[in-house]
């Protein structure tokens, strides 16, 4: 973590009203509201617990991270703006394939097309953040040859999102929706 300032918070700040239009529009659409608002809360939860968790086991891969009160709020901030754009992830899919569901029955290709946003956003992401500098990588971060950018928080949005879809449908007793 070097430097934290008011300019980060414009594209998460950006990112949530998206997901805010994005989740009324869809929740006007689902015929079952309840069903639909348990998944929200199911993917917000899950999703929030394993980034604060990823963000924490790769604390050592950044500088100046340690296991203290300001590191600890700075991956819980991260963690927030991952959750984010994990619930935009989905419901722009779930706008894309007309279907507030599409998970519940994963297909390779979609799963392949989900693989492919999550590390393009990431990389995209962390490029973003190391020229801002609001943070770089210790000696210990792997690279991903040509990017510059660490692969471990591309693995992150490479992997979590789907298992986190799978966590939260799989909390939902009825996993059709009535619409």
């Amino acid at each position: 973590m070097e430097k934290l300032s008011l300019y980060i918070f414009i594209v998460p700040s950006a990112a949530l009203l998206l997901l805010i239009i994005l989740v009324v529009y869809l929740k006007k659409k689902a015929g079952n509201q309840p069903t639909f608002m348990q998944l929200f809360w199911s993917i917000t939860i899950c999703s929030f617990i394993l980034h604060f968790s990823w963000e924490m086991l790769q604390m050592p891969l950044y500088k100046n991270m340690f296991l203290d009160w300001r590191s600890t709020f700075f991956c819980a901030l991260a963690s927030v703006a991952d959750t984010i754009m994990v619930l935009l992830i989905y419901y722009g899919f779930a706008l894309l394939y007309k279907n507030n569901w599409w998970m519940t029955r994963p297909r390779l290709y979609r799963l392949l097309i989900l693989v492919i946003a999550g590390g393009a956003g990431a990389a995209l992401g962390e490029l973003r953040h190391i020229n801002l500098g609001t943070w770089s990588y210790s000696t210990q971060m792997p690279m991903i040859p040509g990017l510059k950018v660490g692969l471990v928080p591309v693995l992150q949005f490479m992997l979590l999102p789907s298992v986190i879809y799978v966590l939260a449908l799989s909390f939902k007793e009825n996993k059709r929706d009535e619409e």
